[in-house]
């Protein structure tokens, strides 16, 4: 008779026991040396959880038995536990099998082809069950203790390095800094800061050969994930986002000041609204493709929803409007509609008059040689950690050459490794020029008056006569915000590149006057 052996452990820690996939196996292999069974293949998970039938040797064995000429007409497990700890499905997939002429014995586990044999099968499997969950509800138990007197469940991310620290008789992982990627998680937050958006961060980090800590290339869930990870604060949180269907308040774990932090709580917080503001969910992709040049800038004052652009009487004329009025009538608001050739003026002008001032783009340069200086600092710390990940890539290399000394591995075994150790350090030490080359370009000259009026114009221009997309962006550039409170305007200015020694933004506020209206009936 033909059969298939099928093994499978769920954790490490019974890789390392009597429930190890090699001692399985030649249990297995004994079992069927002894009925003279012939062994067609063997079928290996690896920490795979019995608790799902998502285990990929495990449906390949299904799905041969499935087909027409079954090279196989039974599989032995070492026990039933390790086909399946689910009721249901051990139920499903050993009436399909049956169906399939194929049948599941379990070696620790024998029971007869007789209603008591099947009897006592299904109880084996129910206790098997049972012991799953309550293992389940035990180990989130232990994790939620460990959570809470401040040690590391799972995954430590990146930036850090696991501290292992003795806590009785046990051994458990603080977390410390890791000195070659936590400036890579500075930086992260830095370029968020600076309003680099997420794919762009992992773009600059890729073309500068930066990887992860695993050697690999950053995504955009890879940054996203370090960004909204509050570890980075020094507060430990577990449990917060859960595999479970919901998480109680109570079940999230929070440690403050639990250990050393890369980034400030301020810096935090700072990045977390940024994202909020940048979500899809609050800016509307359309807003950037319409006609009307104040779309996502101007807000409604009187129930703070956005004005949107609407044609009226066949299109001869066009408003901004609020949207409660358009979407749920005047009942819901009443804010008058705005003509739009006059509002769009009226702020065109304010703009020109207040902002592409020769004063003002003075301010912008001294900003950006400060930027300048800024960056430059920030080239000294990016060297640093190209040095710093050369260093590391270099023992790499060492440990695999004396890993072929020793004769622990052929050059064949580790020849991959060895490209692709020595791929990443080429790519970084061409980073290493690129950034010595920044360095060393030139300052910026000093800005006379003349080149200063022919910014101004240039500037005035841009957002006069260009694409209506440009002249959006330009506006969103020196715009966060404005309210219409009729019969006033309150605008919100801001500059592109604000120094910590101005304010961020100021506010202007201004009279609407007759500049077309209409009152919404």
């Amino acid at each position: 008779m033909r059969v298939a052996l099928y093994a499978r452990v769920s954790t490490e820690k019974q890789a390392d026991n009597d429930l190890s996939i090699a001692a399985q196996l030649n249990a297995l292999r004994k079992f069927a040396e002894q009925k003279q069974w012939v062994i067609y293949k063997e079928f290996i998970d690896e920490a795979e959880s019995a608790r799902t039938a998502n285990r990929p040797a495990f449906q390949e064995m299904i799905a041969l038995s499935k087909s027409k000429t079954t090279p196989f007409e039974t599989i032995i497990v070492w026990k039933f536990s390790r086909f399946a700890r689910n009721r249901e499905d051990a139920i499903i997939y050993k009436s399909l099998l049956r169906k399939y002429g194929v049948n599941v014995v379990s070696i620790n586990e024998q029971v007869d082809d007789s209603p008591s044999g099947k009897l006592l099968e299904g109880m084996i499997e129910v206790m098997d069950e049972f012991y799953s969950l309550n293992l389940a509800e035990d180990t989130i138990r232990g994790q939620k203790e460990n959570a809470r007197r401040g040690f590391q469940n799972g995954t430590i991310p990146i930036g850090y390095k696991g501290k292992k620290v003795i806590d009785g008789n046990n051994e458990r992982t603080k977390l410390e800094p890791d000195e070659i990627f936590s400036p890579v998680v500075k930086r992260i937050f830095q370029m968020s800061l600076n309003n680099t958006g997420i794919k762009e961060i992992a773009m600059t980090l890729n073309r500068e050969g930066i990887t992860t800590n695993k050697g690999r290339l950053w995504t955009h869930s890879k940054i996203s994930y370090v960004l909204k990870n509050e570890g980075y604060t020094g507060t430990l949180v577990w449990n917060k986002h859960s595999r479970h269907k919901t998480t109680k308040p109570e079940d999230i774990i929070r440690v403050e000041d639990n250990h050393p932090a890369i980034i400030s709580k301020t810096e935090y917080d700072t990045v977390q609204t940024l994202l909020f503001a940048r979500s899809p969910k609050m800016v509307n992709p359309r807003q950037l493709g319409s006609d009307y040049l104040l779309s996502g800038l101007l807000f409604c004052g009187k129930c703070g929803l956005r004005m949107q652009g609407s044609p009226a009487k066949s299109r001869q004329f066009f408003y901004y409007a609020c949207q409660n009025y358009i979407k749920r009538g005047k009942d819901c608001c009443d804010m008058k509609l705005i003509r739009k050739e006059k509002i769009e003026g009226l702020i065109i002008g304010r703009i020109k008059s207040k902002i592409l001032t020769e004063e003002n783009l003075s301010k912008l340069y001294r900003m950006v040689l400060e930027e300048i200086e800024g960056n430059r600092e920030d080239i000294d710390g990016q060297l640093a950690t190209v040095d710093r990940q050369i260093e590391s890539l270099k023992q790499r290399l060492d440990n695999l050459y004396s890993a072929i000394e020793t004769g622990k591995l052929t050059v064949d075994d580790i020849a991959p490794r060895l490209r692709d150790v020595k791929a990443q350090i080429e790519t970084l030490n061409n980073r290493r020029i690129e950034l010595l080359n920044n360095l060393q370009s030139p300052k910026v000259p000093h800005l006379d008056m003349d080149t200063l009026k022919t910014y101004v114009k240039d500037l005035t221009d841009l957002l006069m006569n260009n694409t209506i997309l440009n002249r959006k962006l330009f506006l969103k550039s020196f715009i966060k915000k404005i309210n219409v409170n009729y019969p006033r305007l309150d605008i919100d200015y801001t500059f592109p590149r604000p120094t910590k020694k101005e304010e961020p933004h100021m506010s202007e506020v201004l009279a609407l006057g007759q500049i077309g209206v209409a009152d919404g009936t």
